[in-house]
């Protein structure tokens, strides 16, 4: 029962339990929004390599753990760091260099994909994708499929509309569930049990750790059950489906959190040219993840000057004055 009542680890202590090499992971956040990059930096400090990824719309999170070669196996809608990196970079050099296997859906498939996995049904169906490259170009081999249990037998299956002339659709795409070993969210408010408040757009976050067998959640806030008890209804995660709690403050810089404080801009751009270049990219990360020894260490190296001209402004929730060119 205790453990039920506090599920409050440390951020190095939840990553050495929960993610190991090889393991199938998700991420949450979309883009330059929520992305878990407390999270992400230690699964690279901790040397965490082989992992199966599935992304549906991630930025830095994405980049970074595939820059620092942690993914063998990516499976994805797309990946961008907005204005600075529109498709990521050292996402694009690892495909283009045949560095890690990938397979692409569309946005709309991988939500239904992850929604599948939190329903525990199979497949969803979807017209999406039909008329599309996605639809015959697969990424994963036939001998890999079958070897690996977690990897579903086909990227996609198209069949027949059974309902025949329903909405003047013959064909029909279905797409498999993911349920993956663990998925890690920020978000704003936690308790120590798990339910989770997250303020602003939920993107995928919701679906994602539904269909996940482990749950890490990284926080601005821990507070108590009593305080998320007086709104319920904008408690979008209960603490059934959360493994462990980690209060990180910023612990999605350089990303935004809604509320909190907003991207990075300077801090991104700075990444997008480092990550251009392997010599660079490597002083980079030397610098930034391998040179310290926490987030707390990381915020402290970025500044505390950065930080508060990246703070949200309470009316609007995001940096009104921060320059974004």
């Amino acid at each position: 029962m205790e453990n039920c009542l506090n599920k409050v680890l440390r951020l190095e202590q939840a990553i050495e339990k929960y993610v190991k090499n090889g393991s199938h992971i998700s991420i949450g956040g979309f883009t330059i929004n929520r992305n878990p990059m407390a999270g992400v930096y230690e699964i690279i400090r901790q040397n965490i390599k082989d992992l199966h990824l599935y992304a549906h719309s991630n930025g830095t999170g994405l980049d970074e753990l595939i820059g620092a070669g942690c993914v063998s196996k990516l499976e994805i809608a797309y990946g961008g760091n907005g204005k600075a990196a529109p498709t990521c970079i050292r996402f694009a050099k690892a495909i283009q260099n045949n560095e890690i296997l990938f397979e692409d859906y569309s946005n709309y498939m991988m939500s239904l994909r992850f929604m599948a996995g939190a329903m525990g049904v199979p497949f969803l169906p979807t017209l999406s994708g039909l008329g599309s490259d996605m639809i015959t170009k697969w990424g994963f081999p036939k001998s890999m499929r079958k070897d690996d249990p977690k990897i579903v037998d086909d990227k996609l299956i198209v069949i027949d509309n059974p309902f025949g002339n329903w909405a003047e659709a013959s064909k029909v795409v279905l797409v498999p569930a993911i349920n993956p070993d663990i998925t890690i969210i920020h978000v704003q408010k936690a308790d120590a049990m798990g339910t989770c408040s997250i303020q602003g757009l939920t993107f995928a976050d919701i679906e994602q750790a539904k269909a996940s067998k482990q749950v890490i959640v990284t926080c601005e806030e821990l507070v108590d059950k009593e305080e998320l008890r007086k709104a319920p209804d904008l408690n979008q995660l209960p603490f059934i489906h959360v493994s462990a709690v980690c209060h990180v403050p910023f612990g999605a810089y350089p990303s935004a959190v809604y509320g909190c404080y907003d991207y990075d801009s300077r801090y991104l751009r700075h990444f997008a040219i480092a990550a251009k270049d392997n010599d660079k990219f490597k002083a980079y990360q030397d610098k930034y993840i391998y040179g310290v020894k926490n987030h707390e260490g990381f915020l402290a190296l970025v500044g505390q000057e950065r930080i508060d001209v990246i703070k949200a402004d309470p009316r609007t929730g995001y940096a009104v004055n921060m320059k974004r060119d």
